[in-house]
C-alpha cells in the first residue's frame, strides 16, 4: 500500500489570487521550505487562466516562466506539485479571460472578473464549444510539454470546482471534456489528470456524473467543508469529509484524493463571518485531526488542507474578500506568517506516516442518488453515521 498523502492548497499570504501579477518567487520559495518543514507532501496551486492564456491562440511567455519557477521551487524544497488549470473559479469569484465570455449579459451565481474589473457576463460553454475546447487543449498541451519529466510533477487538476464556472449541458459533454483534456495532458507530460469536484456536485444535480467524468483519471478528487454542507450535524462535524469521499469512491469507482478540506476561522469575539459558521484556532486543529483520521481510515489517498495562509488585511477591500471576508482566514499560518495550532496538527499527522487503507464497500448507488436529490444525500449521510460515526 502507498502512503497517505498530506498536502496544502497554496496562495501567498501577501498577494493571494493576485499572485500572478504581484509575483514574488522569494516569498513563494520561503513558503515552500516551511511547508516541507511541516512534513507535507504535495502543493496544489492554481494557474489563473487569464494570466496564462490572454488570447485563445497564445500563452503568455512571462506567465509560463513564472509557472516554471514555481514548480522548480517546489522541487527544490523536496515537495510535489499539483497544478490546477483553467482557474477559473476561486473563493467565490470566476476569474476569466475576456475571450471566453458570452456576448450577452448574464447574471450568474458568482461574479465574473475579467481584465481586473467585474463584468456582467459569464463564460461560454467551455465543455462543448469547439472554439473554447481548442483553446483549452492548446493550453493543456503547452503546459504539459513544459513539465514532461519534471521530478516534482505529481498530477494535473483540470479545474477548481469547475461546475461553479458553468454547468455542462449534459453529463456526456462533461465526460468528453474530461477525456479530451486528460488525454492531452497525459500525452504531453506523461502524467495523468483529475479534476476538482466538490460537495455541491454531489448534493445537487449539476449534470456531472462521477462514473463518466472520472473515467480517464488515475484517481478522483473531492472537496468538502462541514460549514458549507446543509446535511452536517454541526459546524465541527468531522464525518462530512469522509462521507463525501466515500460517495465519490462509490460513484466513480476510483480511489479518491481529498484535495480540499478545512473551515473558515472566526475573528476574535465572533462565531460567524458573512453569515457562515466558523471555528476558532483550537477548534480548527481538533477538526483537522478528526477529519484526517477518518479519511485515512476510509481508504482516501490523502487529504489537502485549505489553505496555506491567512491573507494580508490590506487585501480585504479587493475581490473576492470585499464580499467574502471569511475567505481571508482559512490558513495554517496567520497573515503575519506565524503558525496556528492546525500547523502543529498537520506536522504531527505527517510524522505518523500512515498507509492508505483499503476502501470500504460502496455506500450508495449513483443513479438512485441523483434521482432522489435533494433528500437522498441526507438519508445516505444518516445511514453513513449509523455505520461509521
Amino acid at each position: 500500500m502507498s502512503r497517505f498523502l498530506l498536502g496544502i492548497n497554496y496562495w501567498p499570504r501577501r498577494s493571494a489570487m493576485y499572485m500572478w501579477q504581484r509575483f514574488d518567487i522569494s516569498e513563494i520559495g520561503e513558503d515552500m521550505d516551511r511547508i516541507k518543514e511541516l512534513g507535507l507532501d504535495v502543493v496544489r496551486f492554481f494557474l489563473m487562466w487569464e494570466a496564462l492564456q490572454p488570447q485563445p491562440g497564445a500563452l503568455d511567455a512571462t506567465a509560463l516562466r513564472r509557472f516554471d519557477a514555481i514548480v522548480d521551487r517546489i522541487a527544490q524544497a523536496g515537495l510535489r506539485a499539483m497544478p490546477t488549470l483553467f482557474c477559473g473559479h476561486m473563493s467565490g469569484v470566476n476569474w476569466l479571460p475576456a475571450w471566453t465570455l458570452e456576448r450577452q449579459t448574464t447574471q450568474g451565481r458568482f461574479r465574473t472578473i475579467s481584465g481586473g474589473v467585474v463584468v456582467e457576463r459569464g463564460i461560454g460553454d467551455f465543455y462543448a464549444d469547439p472554439h473554447l475546447l481548442r483553446a483549452q487543449i492548446l493550453f493543456a498541451r503547452r503546459v504539459g510539454e513544459r513539465m514532461r519529466d519534471h521530478p516534482a510533477l505529481f498530477a494535473w487538476d483540470l479545474g477548481n470546482e469547475f461546475s461553479n464556472v458553468r454547468l455542462p449541458a449534459t453529463a456526456s459533454d462533461a465526460a468528453q471534456w474530461s477525456l479530451r483534456l486528460s488525454e492531452t495532458l497525459l500525452d504531453a507530460s506523461g502524467v495523468g489528470a483529475t479534476a476538482g469536484m466538490h460537495g455541491e456536485d454531489l448534493d445537487q444535480d449539476r449534470r456531472l456524473r462521477p462514473s463518466s467524468i472520472a473515467r480517464p483519471w488515475p484517481f478522483a478528487t473531492m472537496h468538502g467543508y462541514s460549514v458549507y454542507s446543509a446535511f452536517a450535524r454541526d459546524r465541527l462535524d468531522a464525518d462530512v469529509v469522509p462521507f463525501l469521499c466515500q460517495l465519490q469512491q462509490s460513484f466513480s469507482g476510483k480511489a479518491v484524493l481529498f484535495t480540499e478540506l478545512g473551515n473558515p476561522e472566526c475573528p476574535p469575539g465572533v462565531n460567524c463571518v458573512n453569515g457562515l459558521a466558523c471555528l476558532d484556532e483550537n477548534e480548527l486543529a481538533r477538526y483537522a485531526r478528526a477529519a484526517m483520521d477518518r479519511l485515512a481510515a476510509r481508504g482516501a489517498l490523502g487529504g489537502f488542507w485549505w489553505c496555506w495562509a491567512d491573507y494580508d488585511p490590506a487585501l480585504a477591500s479587493l475581490p473576492p474578500f470585499d464580499l467574502a471576508p471569511h475567505e481571508l482566514r482559512f490558513g495554517v499560518v496567520r497573515s503575519d506568517g506565524t503558525p496556528k495550532p492546525v500547523a502543529a496538527t498537520l506536522a504531527q499527522l505527517a510524522r505518523e506516516t500512515r498507509r492508505v487503507a483499503d476502501p470500504p464497500a460502496s455506500i450508495a448507488n449513483e443513479d438512485e442518488h441523483y434521482a432522489g436529490l435533494p433528500e437522498s444525500i441526507g438519508r445516505e449521510y444518516r445511514a453513513y453515521c449509523e455505520t461509521y460515526a
